[in-house]
């Protein structure tokens, strides 16, 4: 009996070090982009060791138990906070949107934008039949900045706002363009990470850092990350443009499973906004509309 309750402890204990071992590891992604991998499912390897831990108090494992614990509430609390904390709306709208290179829905889209009638449109995968919808919406916005991208399209950004010319500039999966309202100058920005390790999400942000940097002024960022926003490869983007993440986050990834959605679609401004999601409408991904600050 005593050697039965040996093998549960050692069992129990080895598979709370591995689940503590990748909940660690998902702050490691400054380390090694593995770790941004690993912070995607943060919320459930937190979930897992808070479990775990429960088993090895009754395994006789007190000591590891409480630490365990004591890490998962921690964390999990981190995860929990972006999915409930609600941001606080600004003056300036933002729609947000992976078009999906072959939208088969262009018109059920085109019409939910205008419905939002946002001031700023920022979008990715804008394929040649994707820019159909954009020649439709020059009434609406008149400005528009399409930049190339691969073989999915590239980035844009749509807006009635009043243009600064000669800023409009194009970088790898990345549009920019500033404006004016009024008084204040500030900065459009949409961006299509590329998907994470064991992709080239790491290499990608390296290209955008220098930049980005560059941008003097507020700025307001929006895009499909293809990675969670408290991971090192999106957070490193939106502090060096000084930005807050407009909140709360919500999965909007739904190609996977329309059941568990993947939150990697975000809206970033100076002093952060709120958001609310928008049918998938053709695309894999939710939209977002956000009312952001600067």
């Amino acid at each position: 009996m005593e050697d039965e309750s040996r093998i549960w402890q050692q069992v129990i204990g080895s598979a709370l070090g591995l689940a503590v071992l990748g909940l660690v590891g998902g702050y490691l992604g400054f380390f090694h982009p593995l770790g941004d991998s690993l912070s995607v499912g943060r919320g459930i390897a937190a979930a897992a060791v808070l479990i775990l831990a429960v088993f090895a108090s009754f395994a006789g494992l007190r000591m590891a138990a409480f630490v365990s614990m004591l890490l998962a509430l921690l964390t999990g609390a981190q995860v929990l906070l972006a999915y409930s904390w609600p941001g606080v709306p600004g003056r300036y709208t933002v729609y947000q949107k992976n078009m999906l290179f072959r939208n088969a829905e262009l018109p059920a889209l085109e019409a939910d934008i205008r419905a939002a009638d946002a001031q700023i449109v920022t979008l990715q995968e804008v394929s040649t039949p994707n820019q159909a919808m954009l020649a439709n919406l020059k009434d609406l916005y008149p400005t528009q900045h399409l930049c190339p991208g691969g073989a999915v399209g590239g980035p844009a950004i749509l807006t009635r706002l009043e243009p600064i010319p000669g800023t409009a500039f194009c970088g790898p999966n990345l549009a920019a363009l500033q404006v004016v309202a009024g008084e204040e100058r500030f900065w459009l920005v949409s961006v299509h990470l590329h998907w994470p390790w064991p992709y080239q999400q790491a290499d990608h942000v390296e290209l955008l850092l220098p930049i980005l940097d560059r941008l003097e002024g507020p700025v307001v960022m929006g895009g499909d990350f293809n990675m969670v926003r408290w991971a090192n490869s999106v957070t490193r983007l939106a502090e060096i443009v000084g930005t807050r993440p407009a909140g709360p986050t919500f999965g909007s990834y739904i190609g996977l499973s329309g059941l568990f959605p993947l939150p990697i679609d975000h809206v970033f401004a100076t002093q952060g906004g709120k958001t609310a999601p928008r049918p998938a409408l053709g695309s894999d991904h939710l939209g977002i509309l956000a009312a952001v600050e600067i």
